[in-house]
């Protein structure tokens, strides 16, 4: 029977609680942005009970625990991992999951929009400004690639993620007036429609 040195456990002890205190402040502005507000350092240390001085060790500014914790930031694909044939089955698929992301946790992406249109905002912490959205896209238009141009593809990829991100949410709810699944429905015969355009030229 083999023994772990002391100080080997302490050090694991230790990584266990930095991860603990992480995972508890971005759980508390996770708690703060479903109620509609824009947590600061400052608010998610207060809620989760740790001290201010330790809070910013983790995270340096309000963006950065923002992006922490932004709901699906670590998903590389939304398609599952038999994705459908057709191109089209496949982008509506990717489609119906960013647009029902973003009305489950539109709080969080309200708050991230209005960071985003901030200049002083860091782009590196900016979830919005790091092209997730666009690689999920790319990864359902995949199948393109073997007919078309990278450059139409990337083209046809931004069209979409233009029509069915939380700007265009926001626009369709709060200026175009409709309820928030009709807008999921039109984001996504938004994104149907562009693909079909794109392939009839």
């Amino acid at each position: 029977m083999s023994i772990v040195p002391m100080t080997e456990l302490l050090s694991h002890g230790r990584t266990q609680q930095k991860r603990r205190t992480r995972d508890t402040l971005v759980t508390a502005a996770q708690a703060l942005v479903a109620e509609g507000k824009s947590p600061t350092v400052e608010d998610a240390a207060q809620a989760a009970g740790i001290s201010r001085t330790t809070a910013y060790r983790y995270f340096r500014n309000q963006a950065e625990l923002l992006a922490a914790a932004h709901p699906e930031l670590g998903k590389s694909s939304l398609l599952p991992r038999t994705p459908p044939e057709s191109v089209e089955d496949r982008l509506d698929l990717v489609v119906r999951k960013l647009t029902a992301m973003i009305a489950k946790h539109e709080a969080q992406h309200r708050t991230m929009l209005r960071l985003s249109l901030d200049a002083a905002t860091p782009r590196e912490n900016l979830v919005l400004r790091q092209g997730r959205a666009i690689g999920w896209i790319e990864d359902a238009l995949a199948p393109l690639r073997a007919h078309h141009s990278a450059a139409e593809v990337r083209r046809l990829t931004l069209a979409i993620r233009s029509a069915v991100g939380i700007e265009a949410f926001v626009w369709l709810v709060d200026v175009a007036g409709l309820s928030r699944q009709d807008a999921q429905k039109t984001m996504r015969w938004s994104a149907r429609t562009l693909l079909r355009g794109a392939l009839a030229e």
